[in-house]
């Protein structure tokens, strides 16, 4: 506590949510915004929206970029300096995408430190591979309105033609075969692998399963997010 009696105010959580394309990190991250008030800083985002405001770091990677380079870890630091000085992360954030390499992981806890937080979570969502393989790439969805569907968990009432809109065209996305959704998950193992044994290290690993229902992951990182925001 202060000298003056005064409390020191508690520093907003930061989470980071760890897992495969796939594994439902995008909606997780959704579930907890609505349920906490927290705030998800994707990379991407965070790059588009330094650029469109036209911040120092921003110009910086609009110019990288428009040099059809890749934007160095020093400008995304500078970035997400920038962002977390905003009024509206107050709850706690969110990192989804960053960091992805050890160096990252270091050069994001020397930021923090110098606003006095810290990592709070780093949460691996972790699932089945063989059963991601299978979840991934027999999805195909209508091309009329839309609507998804799986050769396996959700079929057509019938064969062919779409329940919502009664269309007959369907597409399914190039990358979801079984032979490129195998490479993403081994690529993803390869490249988070030092930074789940970077944050169990630090105590700050949580690892939740993440191949049931929708609601029962919810459940289960919201049990995370409340212990470390107490």
């Amino acid at each position: 506590m202060p000298m003056d009696g005064t409390t020191k105010p508690v520093a907003a959580p930061v989470l980071i949510l760890l897992g495969p394309p796939g594994a439902g990190k995008g909606t997780q991250a959704r579930m907890l915004e609505e349920k906490f008030g927290m705030v998800q800083l994707s990379t991407g985002d965070l790059l588009r929206a330094a650029v469109k405001k036209g911040t120092d770091a921003g110009k910086q990677a609009k110019a990288v970029m428009d040099a059809g380079g890749l934007v160095s870890d020093d400008i995304v630091i500078a970035i997400l300096r920038e962002r977390l000085g905003a009024p509206d992360i107050v709850h706690g954030v969110i990192l989804d995408g960053f960091p992805r390499t050890t160096p990252q992981a270091e050069a994001l806890d020397q930021l923090l430190a110098e606003r006095d937080q810290k990592i709070d979570a780093a949460i691996s969502l972790d699932v089945d591979d063989n059963e991601m393989v299978n979840r991934i790439s027999g999805r195909y969805a209508c091309a009329g309105c839309g609507e998804g569907y799986h050769d396996h968990f959700k079929i057509p009432q019938k064969i062919g033609v779409c329940d919502a809109c009664s269309g007959t065209e369907m597409t399914r996305r190039a990358d979801d075969t079984a032979e490129t959704v195998g490479s993403r998950l081994q690529a993803y193992h390869a490249q988070t692998a030092p930074l789940i044994a970077y944050y169990e290290a630090r105590g700050a690993l949580h690892r939740v399963p993440a191949m049931d229902a929708i609601q029962d992951v919810a459940a289960r990182l919201d049990a995370v997010v409340a212990k470390t925001s107490a």
